[in-house]
């Protein structure tokens, strides 16, 4: 090992590798859970230099983990203590926006942000939104198919990407940055990374689709009693608005009540005291025309009793100030640990029935245990966070037997957008057929055939880790 550090080191010099203290400070998860434990972290420069490092990591046998912004929930991108982890904190370069085509090429360690940033300079959008997006970086994102918040409208990054480099096990480079958004020839290769969460090689460059940058954006809050009447009111609100609504988030009131609580931290913009409340969001391209549409859909919507109370975002403060409420999963995490997480999706009508047997179970075992429910509910994807007090590995695995259980029965997909990693591999096949998972397993082992990229992340694969 020692040996191959050394080596390793010539490549990506002094400030290109980090041991001991500096690598258990970093944690490899999250939440952190404590630090990373890998032999080294090792942040190349460039495509050149995580080719050549996976060169001596193949011929060794080597374990490579591949870190990026380190924002996923299912143990990803965790190592053990003989692994070798390859950082691309340092690949953040973004060349100029191409504003004929509408694209960017850019390295996978930037930041999500950077990249929204960088698109509106230029006058366009870069759609996709989570969270995460101060930390979250474009390699991780497509390396686990991201979604977020605008997958209504503009899909998940599989929709945003164009073109990708990647670097195989053995060092091969793959490189296909055509900035085109039709091109059928012959497979489609950036597919085999998209979602395959570092296991088939390392997304070290992308070409992104951007789109118009909206001249309009209207947001409300809005208030729903009931459950059915949620359906109904995103297709009215959908027809209504003609193709421009862009976000569709639902807080079931558990969620709300937890975030909003006494208001000093978001205020209350509504009262607490409704089932459910729905996030939604139109852009477009006229200002007046879209703003007047917007607010007669939902005067509709109210006059119809699909709703029950609304406030509208008069302001860019107001609408970030709603969408704060949102996306506090800081404050979602502190209200609910020790967490455990959950990122599934199921159809729209199943989804109270699947929530309300969730919970009994989840009560009858453990009467002190809470739960939140929130999520994309446009396309399906909704998330549970819970709470049962204790991390302990049996009561976790009890905890995901009522959870997923409960979803196969309803044909549901026990992974939406965060991966499967270490975390949901042995809840695989409620998903997938026994199939699809051997077509996997037949995929991996001819792309890395001694198994050294992310081994054991999103299936066990025996036999296909010997040389």
């Amino acid at each position: 090992m020692n040996h191959l550090l050394n080596q390793v080191q010539e490549i990506v010099g002094p400030s290109g590798m980090l041991l001991g203290e500096d690598v258990a400070s970093r944690s490899d998860s999250w939440p952190p859970m404590g630090g990373c434990q890998a032999k080294a972290i090792i942040r190349p420069a460039s495509t050149e230099e995580v080719s050549k490092i996976l060169k001596l990591c193949h011929a060794a046998g080597q374990v490579v983990v591949t870190h990026g912004g380190l924002t996923g929930l299912v143990g990803g991108a965790r190592a053990d203590k003989d692994d070798i982890v390859i950082s691309l904190e340092r690949m953040n370069h973004i060349e100029p926006v191409d504003t004929i085509n509408r694209t960017v090429t850019l390295e996978a360690g930037v930041l999500l942000q950077r990249i929204q940033e960088a698109a509106e300079e230029a006058g366009l959008l870069f759609p996709l939104d989570l969270g995460a997006r101060g930390s979250a970086t474009i390699g991780g994102n497509i390396s686990t198919n991201a979604g977020g918040n605008s997958v209504i409208r503009y899909g998940m990054i599989r929709d945003q990407l164009l073109g990708v480099e990647a670097v195989l096990a053995d060092g091969t480079i793959i490189s296909s940055l055509k900035g085109v958004i039709k091109n059928n020839t012959g497979y489609d290769l950036k597919q085999l990374f998209i979602g395959s969460e570092g296991t088939l090689g390392i997304v070290t460059r992308a070409v992104l689709r951007l789109r118009p940058l909206p001249r309009s954006r209207n947001t409300a809050l809005v208030a729903i009693d009931d459950f059915d009447h949620l359906g109904r009111f995103l297709w009215d609100m959908d027809s209504a608005l003609g193709g421009t609504l862009s976000a569709f988030e639902v807080m079931w009131n558990d969620f709300y009540r937890l975030i909003v609580g006494d208001g000093d931290n978001h205020g209350q913009p509504l009262q607490s005291s409704h089932g459910f409340y729905v996030l939604i969001e139109s852009t477009g391209g006229h200002e007046e025309a879209d703003k007047s549409r917007f607010e007669g859909a939902l005067e509709k919507a109210l006059e119809q009793e699909l709703m029950v109370d609304a406030v509208i975002a008069q302001s860019k403060q107001q609408r970030e100030d709603l969408w704060a409420i949102r996306d506090d999963i800081e404050g979602l995490v502190k209200g609910l640990f020790p967490p455990i997480t959950f990122d599934i999706s199921l159809g729209i009508a199943q989804m109270d029935d699947y929530v309300e047997e969730v919970r009994q179970q989840l009560t009858e075992r453990w009467p002190d245990s809470r739960m939140v429910v929130f999520g994309h509910l446009g396309d399906g994807n909704i998330h549970l966070v819970l709470t049962i007090g204790s991390l302990e590995e049996n009561e976790v695995h009890a905890v995901e037997t009522i959870v997923y259980e409960a979803l196969g029965r309803r044909q549901g997909v026990i992974s939406a957008e965060h991966g499967i990693g270490l975390e949901k591999r042995e809840y695989l096949k409620h998903s997938r057929s026994t199939e699809e998972i051997a077509l996997m397993k037949t995929i991996k082992q001819a792309l890395d055939p001694k198994g050294i990229l992310n081994p054991g992340k999103i299936f066990v694969q025996h036999e296909d880790t010997s040389s």
